[in-house]
């Protein structure tokens, strides 16, 4: 699908009930979703998108990889297939993509489901930020990624490391280091408060800072999975699924 900024990918299938679109994280793209949109295309409409500069989805033209411009990419594809209301999935990153839609656009949004969404990256001291910026720009870009992420991933079955991994080292140096850097600016309390409908955070023991979104909208109803990295749907698939079933019985 062709954006006003580049060319997107989108995994569209099955029919009926409300569509759902899948958003994923830093370095992710739409083969994350493989169970969950595997398991809704029985009985209703599911998508997913590679964000710009991921998976399949070309670099954007204008260098634009702001939350918002993420969003846009998201904006680009409902409307481009005609949906106007939907249920939207966000994990990590796409968690915060997912946010930044819901806020601008409450009526097109009929559920936000959000599995262990990226933290408030504003209150990273500015120093500490700039180094990350700087560093993710250099030839040791993923060796810094994995080195951070390693700690998350560690309660994962190894072929899930190792994916990811692989997968990281496999994506635009732009679309990871843009991604990452996108979290640093983004407020995601504002549209929090601005989106009303029905929404649901599941975290992991990853997502428990003070900027967590649940520590910072309080309101914002959450559930804790047990015993998996950040990567949760590569994971724990049939947990995700069913907790998915479960918000989507709640939506109308």
């Amino acid at each position: 699908m062709m954006g006003s900024k580049g060319l997107l990918n989108v995994d569209d299938g099955g029919v009926g009930g409300l569509p759902v679109v899948f958003v994923h994280s830093s370095a992710g793209n739409t083969t994350h979703w493989a169970a969950q949109l595997s398991h809704l295309r029985t009985h209703r409409r599911a998508l997913a998108l590679d964000l710009r500069g991921h998976g399949k989805s070309e670099l954007p033209r204008d260098g634009g990889f702001a939350v918002e411009d993420f969003a846009r990419d998201v904006g680009t594809v409902v409307d481009g297939l005609g949906l106007q209301r939907f249920v939207l999935v966000g994990r990590s990153l796409g968690g915060a993509v997912c946010v930044a839609y819901a806020g601008a656009h409450p009526d097109r949004v009929a559920g936000l489901f959000l599995l262990d969404p990226a933290s408030d990256g504003r209150s990273m001291p500015a120093e500490q930020a700039q180094g990350l910026m700087a560093v993710l720009g250099t030839e040791a870009w993923s060796a810094v990624v994995e080195e951070a992420w390693g700690p998350m991933l560690a309660p994962s079955r190894p072929e899930v490391r190792e994916r990811v991994l692989s997968e990281m080292r496999a994506t635009s140096q732009e679309g990871v280091r843009g991604g990452l850097g996108a979290l640093l600016d983004f407020d995601p309390v504002t549209p929090l408060r601005r989106y009303s409908g029905p929404r649901l955070s599941m975290v992991t023991a990853f997502n428990e800072e003070p900027g967590a979104y649940h520590h910072l909208v309080p309101e914002l109803p959450h559930a804790k999975v047990e015993g998996t990295g950040h990567w949760v749907q590569l994971d724990a698939p049939d947990e995700v699924n069913r907790l998915l079933d479960g918000f989507l019985a709640t939506v109308r």
